[in-house]
């Protein structure tokens, strides 16, 4: 026989044992948008920097313009560890580096670097 009122509380007891799990789907989801979106701002970052590495004159001035134009719109959470490097006569490439930061920009970073390249030809100048 079944006692009246038997299972009364069980859902309560179950949603408590997947509560750790709910947490740790969420934080994970949560770390991969921002790895996403760290090789989102990297690309952008690098596109921005060779646009302004092909306007500039060849050598100091052209990585002086290249890496503040790749840090420009970097959020100081992300600029704090981003490295920007500009090469090439003709056709100039941008690399931008970044480290991943860990669940809250700012805090603390993952040592992996996730890296942004672009490449455009050199403006001539008539």
């Amino acid at each position: 026989m079944r006692r009246p009122g038997g299972d009364r509380g069980q859902v309560s007891i179950e949603f408590l044992g997947m509560t750790p799990l709910i947490v740790l789907t969420l934080v994970l989801v949560w770390q991969a948008v921002l790895v996403g979106y760290t090789f989102v701002l990297a690309g952008n970052a690098a596109d921005e920097a060779v646009r302004a590495g092909t306007a500039a004159a060849p050598g100091g001035a052209r990585q002086a313009a290249c890496s503040a134009a790749g840090l420009k719109d970097l959020s100081a959470a992300w600029r704090g560890s981003a490295g920007v490097t500009c090469d090439g006569s003709g056709y100039v490439t941008a690399d931008v580096r970044l480290h991943v930061p860990v669940l809250f920009p700012g805090l603390i970073d993952f040592p992996a670097t996730v890296t942004g390249h672009a490449g455009a030809v050199e403006e001539v100048k008539h």
